[in-house]
């Protein structure tokens, strides 16, 4: 919790330090377990703690801290009352410590309680308030409330595992819970985890046997096994050498094969372009909320001038590893339009001749559509009914047939 508040740390990044002691796998996933749901309710975890101390406490105060933690086990978690107090005073001591025990007695004796959904922190609440409307920043609490369930991607044949819906072709979505590596298909490499917002670009790419396919950020790897699942000559790029490895072993897991290069997009280039280009671009990541809400306190809207001027220039360079008439497909799992929408809109007022492709709605799963533009926006409230998505924008555009 203090690595994501106060260090800005992604909470997958900072769990293997801060779970080094634990050695029991059940306290191990009980810990993550209670950093996540403290993460996702904390403005309400600090509107009860403002509402039970006559002076606000510091947002760094280590007492917050512990009442946060606390107060998750005792409303969400149900733990009982003496088992929440006993554990958390250890944690602070002299009179940080009294103030903990009176907030959480208080608190505990009035039966304080959380609303039925959590309340999206600011200024997250209220910029996609002004961009979508207050039904979806409603449905974004809902979603941070329930865990996602879980999509598998299909490379090939395989029995469907028990329980599951399939919302497109090749997909199978299971409920949360249990071991990835427990279900049917994991062993023979049948089939990968992958939100099916996600899915999409691969989708929408929709490449034929044959075709060279280049995915410029490929780590860890879903959308190269799609193409390559899909019979695409498929190269794959990326900067990092432990996601590149991470890579390899799905490549392998699976049975599918791609052509891997570790090179900075922006560096690499080509004498041959490419049929077709996916850039799944670098990002805020709001869109990943309800599977990391740690991205929700980590990202601040001012502070993105630097990751969309970014998103132009690989926009781009992808352009130009376009064969003249192929197609380029760029996905940013943001829910922010200056990464999405505004971003295609500059892309096609300054690359004459680039064009929005032919309508792929027989791609999207039912409840998807497209905008009136002619690209893909999925956004908190769709596909509700059956477990939600995350929030992606995906524009599929074609190249002139000579360079413009």
């Amino acid at each position: 919790m203090q690595a994501v508040l106060w260090r800005k740390q992604a909470l997958e990044a900072a769990l293997p330090r801060a779970l080094r002691k634990i050695e029991a796998p059940a306290d191990r996933g009980l810990a993550r377990s209670i950093a996540s749901l403290t993460l996702r309710w904390l403005p309400d975890l600090d509107d009860l703690i403002d509402g039970a101390t006559e002076r606000t406490l510091s947002p760094e105060a280590p007492a917050r801290m512990v009442l946060r933690i606390a107060l998750t086990q005792a409303l969400v978690l149900k733990t009982p009352d003496h088992a929440v107090v006993s554990t958390a005073l250890p944690l602070v001591e002299g009179a940080p410590r009294r103030l903990v025990h009176g907030v959480l007695a208080r608190l505990l004796r009035e039966s304080a309680e959380l609303p039925e959904h959590p309340t999206l922190p600011d200024p997250w609440a209220t910029r996609w308030t002004l961009s979508w409307g207050e039904e979806v920043v409603a449905a974004a609490g809902r979603s941070l409330a329930q865990p996602a369930p879980v999509d598998l991607q299909f490379g090939r044949d395989f029995p469907a595992p028990e329980g599951g819906i399939s919302l497109l072709p090749n997909h199978v979505r299971l409920p949360a819970g249990g071991r990835i590596e427990d279900i049917p298909g994991f062993q023979e490499g049948a089939w990968w985890v992958q939100d099916i917002a996600a899915s999409l670009p691969a989708r929408i790419l929709a490449p034929t046997p044959g075709e060279r396919v280049l995915d410029m950020a490929a780590a860890p790897g879903g959308k190269t096994m799609q193409l390559a699942a899909a019979g695409a000559q498929v190269t794959a790029l990326d900067p990092s050498n432990v996601r590149i490895e991470r890579l390899r072993e799905n490549l392998a897991r699976t049975g599918l094969s791609a052509e891997i290069v570790e090179t900075d997009a922006l560096a690499y280039t080509m004498d041959s372009p490419f049929d077709a280009v996916l850039l799944d671009a670098p990002c805020s990541g709001t869109g990943i909320f309800r599977r990391h809400p740690d991205v929700l306190h980590l990202r601040q809207p001012n502070r993105m001038g630097e990751i969309v001027a970014l998103q132009a220039r690989l926009l781009d360079h992808a352009a130009s590893l376009t064969r003249p008439g192929g197609r380029l497909v760029y996905s940013v799992c943001s829910l922010e339009q200056r990464e999405g929408e505004e971003q295609i809109a500059a892309f096609l007022k300054r690359m004459p001749g680039w064009n929005t492709a032919p309508d792929p709605t027989d791609r999207l799963p039912k409840g998807v559509e497209l905008t009136a533009a002619g690209w893909v926006r999925t956004l908190p409230g769709m596909l509700e009914s059956v477990g939600g998505l995350d929030g992606f924008f995906i524009a599929e555009l074609t190249a002139p047939e000579r360079p413009a």
